[in-house]
């Protein structure tokens, strides 16, 4: 392809941007096979049709936008156009001025959506719009903001989503289509014919570990009281759903909501910090039957500490069940006694297998939480010729006051080192999932399996693209570990089920709207 430098594209990529050269479109691939690729050759197709408009490639952080002008700088020859980044630290006068000349403008939605609310400049020269991570495209997004209004502006509009996956329900993958006003879908998977060749053999191991009896009784126990809390909030008529954690926050917004407007009545302020206390029991849980001992037996401290600086009458009668105190004294005792997780053991085993099979081994275990990462890091950071880095996001977390946030520097500096082989193991959280410029694994662990078929197909992604790669996910027995695999398993089936009655419905009436909406646009243009 011309002005196309030091790559060559792939078979699959040139047939979906046949596609995308038509049609706004949204591109389903999964992490690592090439969607920024199919960016910069629709970039070069359109900047060639339309001389002298501009490309906006949106990403949803400032690392990531980055890395797009990055990777574009490499395969584009210097003179080919004019290439910005856009961020929040450069005056807003300065980027009214950069607009003006640059050719390529790599931003965060918020930027941009900011700066069109300003009126500091229009999308009226802009002939493709990118959206990077496009299953973010949701509600009031500012990727959905930024979208409306080039669609207003544009004289030669064409829109790009890219995504990994864009969920599994029908009605979430519909709205992003439609805020993107997407004509067509494009979707592969590992599976797809023409993608297999280019791919290497993904080995897969899910290891079954059983939940130790001592930490069994701890759990039944606090069960108990888990029970005793519902309980009250269904006999004070608020509660009436599933006692899971997406119910209960849900409770929890809907009561803090009625009493900021008014409702001080005593059944919704004690409702309230039962609800609270629900959840705090929920977190427990989870992190027993999923995380460490250690961090379980952390976030029972923390609740004492809070309890006796009496930042909360709820959380002192919590802590005053004697069921808190048997779940709690009961964690110390097998602390001191050596005994923790059976996935940390197993961690360790794994990695120690792994690393006598390859001296030059890479890995990267995905954790839902910061303490857990930490306490990995240090337990497979004793094996010989393991140098472990945990790489985790910029925000700082409540009850992770010892594992900071890292910034933008910092993540770079881990990247760095993990790329030379300076660090052979990543324990990342959700940070490690989107997007990053990861380098290429030869092992992927899953910590826990999420209930989340976008961020298992992310985590997935990071291996087995230019080496043979392997995943393994580590799963307590009789524990939400179990459902959580199940839950992400049937939510990827749905993924490519949903987006196939998509791609059959492009002549339903829901698609001749936006194909009006884009006529119109025209016509008025």
């Amino acid at each position: 392809m011309e002005f196309l430098e030091k790559i060559s594209p792939r078979e699959y990529q040139e047939n979906i941007l046949k596609t995308c050269v038509d049609k706004n479109c949204l591109v389903v691939l999964p992490t690592g096979i090439g969607k920024t690729l199919i960016a910069l050759m629709l970039s070069i197709e359109r900047m060639k049709k339309f001389p002298g408009e501009k490309v906006v490639f949106l990403a949803p952080t400032k690392p990531l936008a980055e890395q797009h002008l990055i990777y574009f700088k490499k395969h584009l020859p210097e003179l080919f156009g004019d290439l910005q980044l856009f961020t929040g630290q450069v005056k807003s006068e300065k980027r009214k001025e950069i607009w003006e000349t640059a050719d390529i403008i790599f931003s965060t939605p918020q930027c941009i959506a900011n700066d069109l609310r300003k009126n500091l400049y229009t999308l009226v020269g802009v002939c493709l719009l990118i959206e990077d991570e496009a299953h973010r495209c949701i509600k009031n997004y500012d990727y959905s903001y930024v979208a409306k209004k080039y669609l207003e502006q544009a004289l030669h509009p064409r829109i790009l989503g890219l995504t990994a996956s864009p969920g599994s329900e029908v009605s979430k993958i519909k709205e992003i289509c439609k805020n993107l006003s997407i004509e067509e879908v494009e979707l592969r998977t590992r599976e797809s014919l023409d993608v297999q060749p280019y791919l290497k053999k993904l080995e897969f191991e899910k290891i079954v570990l059983e939940f130790p009896p001592e930490m069994k009784r701890i759990r039944e126990i606090l069960l108990r009281l888990f029970r005793q809390y519902v309980d009250e909030l269904r006999n004070r008529k608020v509660f009436f759903g599933p006692p899971n954690k997406i119910e209960l926050i849900k409770l929890q917004k809907r009561l803090i909501l009625s009493i900021a407007k008014g409702n001080k009545n005593y059944n919704n302020l004690l409702a309230s910090s039962s609800c609270a206390q629900t959840i705090r029991i929920q977190h427990a849980l989870e992190l027993l039957e999923t995380q460490t001992l250690a961090g379980f037996n952390k976030f029972l401290r923390e609740l004492l500490k809070k309890a006796s600086r009496k930042e909360s009458r709820g959380i002192e009668r919590l802590v005053q069940k004697p069921e808190f105190n048997y779940a709690f004294v009961n964690s110390n005792k097998l602390l001191e006694e050596g005994i923790e997780h059976p996935k940390i053991l197993k961690l360790e085993e794994i990695i120690r297998k792994e690393k006598e099979k390859n001296e030059k081994i890479r890995i990267m275990i995905f954790t839902q939480f910061r303490d857990t990462a930490k306490l990995i890091s240090k337990k497979i950071n004793e094996i010989s010729g393991i140098n472990t880095a945990i790489f985790v996001g910029q925000g700082k977390k409540s009850g992770s006051e010892d594992v900071q946030g890292l910034s933008q520097k910092e993540q770079r500096k881990i990247l760095e080192d993990f790329s030379s082989g300076k660090t052979n193991v990543l324990c990342a959280t959700s940070i490690g999932e989107e997007g990053l410029d990861i380098p290429e694994v030869n092992l992927v662990i899953f910590y826990e399996p999420v209930p989340s078929a976008i961020r298992a197909i992310q985590r997935a992604g990071r291996t087995a693209r230019l080496i043979e790669g392997k995943l393994i996910i580590l799963i307590t027995k009789d524990t939400r570990d179990e459902a959580y695999f199940y839950v992400s398993k049937a939510k990827e089936k749905r993924m490519h089920s949903s987006i196939d009655s998509i791609k059959k419905d492009l002549n339903s009436k829901f698609f001749r709207e936006i194909q009006e909406k884009l006529k119109k646009n025209e016509e008025n243009i």
